[in-house]
């Protein structure tokens, strides 16, 4: 196997050099064509550095939080010195991103996600769901979808559709390649997607979206976001329901959930002083979240709630910090340098206004936006997306800043049309019950109906 394994990784690491060097080569010769007489040595760049970064994200030469932590050094080597810069900036801005309230915010959502499977608090509301529904097919696959949009509200949807995954297996080995089984992993994979709109800390674009606008003085909290998240949210995986009972479930026979009972207890290990610690903390810190504007504590304060006291309890541990996705958060972090510098040495501004110049409608634009950051979704990271589209949205529609900001976060959870459009899709397919063909219908039902609903309730909403 060693002999066999070996020349295949080396194969790939010397495909990712490739694909480095050619994004290297493809980004200076676009800055050279493009690159105006007048842009200040910032400019030229911050101008190679965006092209860059979009073809390492896009060919994932590297990891996107790599491309993440390349971007901010970048700026502070090449904006920060005079010895390659004319007229050297402050890199202060460049790295103070880590320091963001949306950042604190998604911490503290991933110690609540953290400490909810550690103490199989997830598992156990799968199964009081799936009791509940009882063994009409139709029944089980809206329970699984509720459960997994639910769940993927609060922590990652990738966390989710990998526990959501694991606790079905059973039932899949029944049934087999079946059309049940394709429902409930297309249920999933659906599910895990529009959860993540509902809620702030559910999909790092959110958060990004939320971070970007602060930055322009509009404050979104956590119920805010929720406002126009979770309708769009309910009415996609709704949406998604009717579309797999239609494709999957007409005539399908009644579903055994026996596997629940043989399936082994949820609670083995874990005492039930854990559990009711983390569900106390839990809506402690939800309630607080969703009523910063009574007590005037933000969003961001109150993830010190479940950060504090799980770490003062032992619920957890060091070794569980070191395993959260921290990752997310550099990603976003150099998402947002990026972001900032684009602003501050003028890019955005002069190709906006070159943009305006078209006299393009702004309503179009927005659904342009919105369409495009779905598809580039696709094939590239969420977050990546978003960083793209995001600033230049927000120079080009003053006036629609909030609804363009969140509309384009909530379309770019709309992407779920390839295997390897999310890593919930990933982890579906998988399991090899389902096929490439499967994810084609929720995906163009999702893809479009996403981006639409998304405008027109936060243009509803702001208005």
């Amino acid at each position: 196997m060693p002999k066999i394994e070996g020349p295949s990784l080396l194969q790939k690491r010397r495909k990712k050099i490739y694909f480095f060097v050619g994004c290297l080569a493809v980004s200076l010769l676009i800055t050279w064509l493009i690159n105006e007489p007048g842009f200040s040595d910032s400019q030229t760049y911050v101008l190679f550095l965006s092209f860059f970064s979009i073809l390492l994200w896009l060919t994932e030469a590297i990891p996107p939080f790599a491309v993440a932590f390349f971007i901010m050094a970048f700026l502070v080597f090449a904006l920060g010195n005079p010895n390659f810069n004319s007229a050297p900036e402050k890199i202060d801005q460049y790295v103070n991103t880590f320091s963001s309230s949306i950042i604190w915010l998604l911490l503290g959502g991933f110690f609540l996600a953290r400490a909810m499977t550690k103490t199989k608090f997830d598992q156990q509301i799968l199964r009081a769901t799936l009791k509940l529904s009882g063994t009409k097919a139709k029944s089980v696959l809206a329970a699984f979808m509720l459960t997994a949009m639910v769940i993927s509200m609060l922590m990652s949807n990738t966390a989710a559709a990998a526990m959501l995954v694991a606790a079905m297996m059973p039932l899949l080995a029944n049934t087999g390649k079946s059309r049940i089984s394709k429902a409930l992993l297309m249920g999933i994979s659906i599910a895990t997607a529009t959860g993540g709109m509902a809620t702030i800390i559910g999909t790092p674009p959110n958060a990004f979206a939320a971070a970007i606008l602060e930055k322009e003085g509009i404050s979104i909290d956590f119920l805010g976001w929720m406002l126009y998240g979770l309708p769009i949210a309910i009415l996609l995986t709704f949406a998604g329901w009717l579309v797999l009972v239609r494709r999957y479930l007409v005539k399908a026979e009644p579903v055994s959930i026996d596997f629940l009972e043989s399936q082994e207890d949820s609670k083995l290990g874990v005492s039930s002083l854990e559990r009711t610690l983390v569900l106390v903390v839990l809506i402690i810190t939800l309630l607080l979240w969703l009523t910063s504007s009574l007590h005037n504590i933000t969003s961001s304060a109150v993830s010190a709630v479940p950060i504090v006291l799980f770490t003062l309890t032992g619920i957890i541990t060091a070794d569980d910090v070191k395993s959260m996705p921290w990752d997310v958060l550099i990603l976003i972090a150099g998402g947002m340098s990026l972001g900032v510098a684009l602003e501050s040495t003028g890019i955005l501004e002069h190709y906006a206004q070159l943009i305006k110049s078209y006299n393009v409608n702004q309503w179009v634009l927005l659904f342009l936006f919105c369409f495009l950051v779905m598809v580039l979704s696709n094939v590239m990271s969420n977050v990546a997306a978003c960083v793209i589209i995001l600033p230049l949205g927000l120079s080009l529609l003053p006036d629609l800043q909030k609804e363009m900001a969140i509309s384009v976060a909530l379309s770019s959870s709309a992407a779920i049309l390839l295997p390897v459009s999310t890593p919930p899709n990933a982890i579906v397919y998988g399991t090899g019950y389902c096929d490439v063909k499967d994810f084609q219908l929720g995906g163009l039902v999702i893809g479009v109906l996403g981006p639409l609903l998304a405008i027109l309730w936060t243009v509803i909403l702001s208005r």
